[in-house]
């Protein structure tokens, strides 16, 4: 009788013993589940504050291109009267000279002829300027576009390629009527500029989300840049900058599909650009190019449709007096 009672009893030990181990196995899972949960709680806090964040700085922005469209606009008007009205202005003194002016007597004409000659010209520069001023507008529109263009799938190898003849001759005719001050005429074809085009385009490359628009316009810009730079050096201006007799200026266009990116580069043999120039490049209004060759806008404009409009990245890297790169990179959660 009293070894069935110590069975008894050792069995009953036993099974307070395994719930006593269950118990604690059970509250070590309930305390990992409350740590786990509390972590996400918290996550999910840190991922609400920063989402509340992010409206709150969309909605200022959101705010302020408003503001800067509706400046712009406001602006635009006088500024098409101005160009406007000095086109006229212009065409006016030329009937002028045609009619009347043929009237007065030869001792007047030498004196009215200076002066008509001053008016054309300032008027010219007035509609020059106001053309600049246009230009200027035109990129704060830009800049205060709140939504991006429309995304779909689309071939970088493709886009870099067709941009890059498009930017190219492009700079070809303005090195004749537009890059220089007064622009040259009927230059030989073997004295106006050239530039080796070199690309490398990865065949890997997959399809990307991207508005293609968009992705365009940054391309025209920075081959833009690249091209000035390489002209500026070709053409030894600046003065600083002479250029050897064996320069040949070169634009390189590569892309990469990188693991989780892909990758456009766009490297010149230009003039390159010293570290406090660099420093600013992105910032709007920031240009190295001379008075009234340039707005400050476009790589501002360029950063801004990667990195806000696609979740990219747009960086530079230079050395003054050899050449510039830009690197973009968009996301691999972008491309199908």
């Amino acid at each position: 009788m009293l070894n069935e009672v110590r069975t008894q009893a050792s069995a009953v030990l036993q099974i307070t013993e395994e719930k006593r181990e269950l118990l604690a196995t059970q509250n070590q899972l309930l305390e990992q589940q409350v740590v786990t949960r509390t972590a996400e709680l918290n996550q999910s806090l840190v991922d609400l504050k920063t989402t509340q964040v992010q409206l709150i700085q969309k909605e200022k922005l959101a705010n302020l291109g408003e503001l800067t469209a509706g400046i712009a606009h406001e602006i635009q008007n006088p500024l098409n009267f101005v160009n406007n009205f000095s086109e006229v202005s212009t065409e006016l003194i030329e009937e002028f000279k045609e009619g009347p002016f043929q009237k007065l007597p030869p001792s007047q004409k030498s004196y009215a002829e200076e002066i008509l000659g001053d008016l054309i010209g300032n008027l010219q520069k007035i509609q020059h300027h106001g053309e600049r001023a246009s230009n200027i507008v035109k990129g704060m529109l830009d800049h205060a576009r709140t939504e991006s263009g429309e995304k779909r799938p689309a071939d970088l190898n493709a886009l870099a390629d067709e941009y890059l003849k498009i930017a190219y001759y492009g700079i070809r005719a303005k090195d004749l009527h537009g890059l220089t001050d007064p622009a040259p005429t009927d230059r030989p074809e073997q004295d106006r500029f050239q530039c080796e085009l070199v690309t490398d385009f990865d065949a890997a490359l997959k399809l990307v989300e991207v508005a293609p628009q968009e992705i365009g316009r940054v391309l025209i810009n920075l081959y833009n840049n690249a091209f000035y730079a390489v002209w500026e050096r070709w053409s030894g201006i600046p003065a600083s900058q002479t250029r050897a007799s064996d320069y040949k200026p070169t634009v390189t266009v590569s892309t990469r599909q990188l693991d989780d990116r892909v990758e456009i580069q766009v490297r010149d043999n230009g003039i390159g650009m010293a570290a406090p120039v660099l420093a600013k490049i992105f910032q709007p209004f920031f240009t190295t190019k001379p008075p009234g060759k340039g707005t400050g806008l476009g790589l501002s404009l360029s950063y801004d449709m990667i990195t806000k409009g696609h979740g990219g990245n747009l960086t530079v890297e230079s050395q003054e007096g050899s050449g510039t790169t830009f690197v973009i990179q968009l996301p691999q959660n972008r491309i199908k």
